[in-house]
């Protein structure tokens, strides 16, 4: 299968890396407008340069591919999902975005034999197939609680942060409103406000909505999980400063200045751990009220010979299993959500069972309680 990738920064050349190291994949077509400094470790990876705000080079490029994965900004989507449905070539994307998730739906729904799938990636997702794995085992589901951080091991600055992935990305999920379900409905909830603490090994850390997370989860949910939502982790004393920053003086309407700012004074790191953490309480079919909980570290490692940092590595292995789910023909045509991939078929993969199948030091636990 050739797969084209259309961005070559952190997240797309490491998912040519992973591609390029799976046996389902016999070509990577990697595009963008700088050719990335470590292609050669890229065994079955070919460079193609690509403007991909130009319509005609971009129909050109998909047109080559069997599918194709954007690790574009997240601003560019709509083009190149608007491109591979012309051409009639899978789809698949990282994006937070609510509104690109929802442009891809319409072309999809134009077309239920080509594959589409937004939202691949650690979160949205990974999360949303172990979240919806976890709601499935109960007849009844109280509550889903989904928290997802990409942090440094250490941090000496005042936000307790430094970057790891998409500036832009990361900016627009703590400007969007984000989405929950309240009494079973879906409601609506305000970026950077629902700060809770919570403990995980021994570390604090603290959470709070943005938006992208829980993808099309509370539509799939709606009446079936009383209370869902997703939330970010990181340390504490972060979500005051971005709150500062983004509301107080009013930079969440200057995106491209803070994304500018953040570029240039916020150090990239690689000593980073993701922290995935989901708890789901319900009755089973004996009215018993249970509680399943999922909970991982994921750390930096090198494979073929470079170094990823944790967010690189989850997010890739999530879009990665994807594609090959689709690969073996697992995948359905038109629009696929994340949650509808069953947990077992996706820790059956190469690269999500490699990095999110439960180890010795996690824990997965299931605990019961009062009935109600």
């Amino acid at each position: 299968m050739r797969i084209g990738i259309i961005g070559a920064g952190k997240v797309g050349s490491t998912i040519a890396l992973l591609l390029a190291d799976s046996a389902f994949c016999h070509e990577v077509l990697l595009a963008d407008q700088r050719e990335p400094a470590d292609l050669a470790v890229m065994r079955k990876a070919r460079f193609h340069r690509l403007d991909a705000s130009d319509p005609k080079a971009l129909r050109a490029f998909v047109g080559e591919c069997q599918a194709v994965l954007s690790a574009s900004p997240y601003y560019l989507n709509k083009a190149i999902a608007e491109a591979c449905a012309a051409a009639r070539v899978a789809y698949f994307d990282l994006t937070e975005d609510v509104e690109t998730t929802q442009h891809v739906r319409a072309l999809a729904a134009k077309d239920n034999a080509t594959t589409f799938m937004p939202q691949c990636g650690l979160a949205p997702g990974a999360i949303n197939v172990i979240g919806g794995a976890l709601a499935r085992q109960f007849e009844e589901v109280r509550s889903l609680e989904m928290r997802v951080g990409a942090l440094p091991l250490s941090a000496s600055n005042q936000m307790k942060y430094y970057l790891s992935w998409s500036t832009a990305g990361l900016i627009n999920e703590y400007c969007q409103p984000g989405e929950v379900l309240y009494a079973g409905k879906p409601a609506t909830c305000l970026p950077l406000d629902g700060l809770e603490r919570l403990t995980i090994d021994g570390t604090e850390y603290e959470a709070f909505n943005t938006s992208g997370g829980v993808a099309t989860m509370c539509e799939t949910f709606a009446g079936k999980v009383r209370e869902l939502s997703y939330k970010t982790l990181r340390y504490p004393g972060h979500r005051d400063l971005m709150k500062f920053l983004l509301f107080d003086l009013q930079l969440s309407h200057k995106r491209e200045l803070l994304t500018q700012i953040f570029d240039q004074e916020v150090p990239l790191t690689f000593d980073d751990v993701v922290v995935v953490y989901v708890n789901a309480v319900g009755h089973d079919k004996d009215r018993r009220l249970l509680q399943h909980s999922y909970i991982k570290k994921i750390y930096s490692t090198e494979v073929l010979g470079r170094r990823l940092s944790a967010i690189q590595l989850s997010t890739a292995a999530g879009a990665v299993a994807m594609i090959e789910l689709f690969a073996q023909r697992r995948l359905a045509g038109g629009f696929v959500s994340q949650e509808s991939v069953p947990m077992a078929d996706f820790l059956a993969t190469k690269w999500g069972g490699r990095v999110y199948a439960p180890s010795n030091g996690d824990t997965r636990g299931q605990r019961e309680g009062r009935s109600a």
